[in-house]
């Protein structure tokens, strides 16, 4: 390890997948700034006394959290912004100077930010998961004011709390059930990720103004990505979101914002 250099990380089991290095030691060089980011492949068993170790370092500045820690890792840290009771999960932590911890949420914000020109008042949705990914998903088309939304899930019972929990009309169906004809469909869950199941949906009862968008970004281009453009339909790939929630999570951890104008450049570099 490199010794007095400030450094984040992103934890998660598995872990090898993360490009989350990539994004934020581009932004580090084009802004010339000394830092590191790192991968660190921490076990549920373990989770507790990484975070005990890296409370007491000083050289780290914090780390985004992926699955399938963003229930436990609340347990941990203090919580300011009341993110147990919003959206329920977490995916980054901050060491303060004092070595306090704070958790936080930036995956909301990283979801919205390619449907923000969007129109959704009322739109029906459709989002497939209800993990961490699918709380901050949800918590992000509640105050877009949505319509109806239907969440598809290996476990119905699971995610029937979720829409009481932000407040949104719907229900919960299992995987197999046909889609509805909703404008937008969200993949928030690790199906066709590489390693997972394939995520096979027949996409014919969605509009054809419908949007496509996959959390995945591993491969970037999934099974669900490439139906849809064979029908036609927009879509939004994981490393929207990615980049979105990294930029946030960037400026609390090294004080900075990302730079400007390489947006295409960091693309190349992540699809290579």
């Amino acid at each position: 390890m490199t010794q007095n250099l400030p450094y984040a990380e992103v934890i998660g089991d598995p872990i090898a997948q993360s490009k989350s290095p990539l994004i934020h030691g581009f932004w580090l060089e084009k802004l010339g700034l000394s830092g590191d980011y790192r991968r660190a492949h921490v076990l549920a068993e373990g989770l507790a006394a990484y975070v005990d170790e890296r409370r007491n370092d000083p050289d780290w500045r914090g780390c985004n959290v992926t699955m399938p820690h963003k229930g436990a890792v609340m347990d941990l840290v203090d919580d300011p912004g009341d993110v147990r009771a919003t959206i329920g999960a977490m995916n980054t932590v901050v060491r303060q100077p004092d070595g306090r911890l704070v958790g936080t949420n930036t995956d909301a914000a990283g979801f919205f930010a390619p449907l923000s020109e969007v129109e959704l008042a009322g739109a029906p949705v459709v989002v497939v998961g209800a993990g961490g990914a699918a709380r901050a998903v949800l918590f992000a088309l509640a105050r877009a004011d949505v319509g109806h939304v239907t969440i598809l899930n290996r476990s119905p019972l699971k995610a029937m709390g979720l829409l009481a929990t932000f407040g949104l009309r719907g229900e919960v169906c299992a995987l197999d059930t046909v889609l509805p004809p909703a404008a937008l469909l969200v993949n928030a869950s690790s199906l066709g990720m590489n390693g997972q199941p394939p995520l096979d949906l027949d996409l014919s009862p969605l509009p054809e103004d419908a949007i496509v968008y996959d959390l995945v970004y591993s491969p970037l281009q999934t099974g669900l990505l490439r139906a849809a453009e064979a029908r036609g339909l927009d879509t939004v790939d994981g490393l929207d979101m990615l980049i979105g929630q990294a930029a946030l999570a960037f400026e609390l951890f090294f004080g900075s914002a990302p730079p400007e104008g390489h947006d295409d450049e960091l693309r190349a570099l992540l699809v290579g």
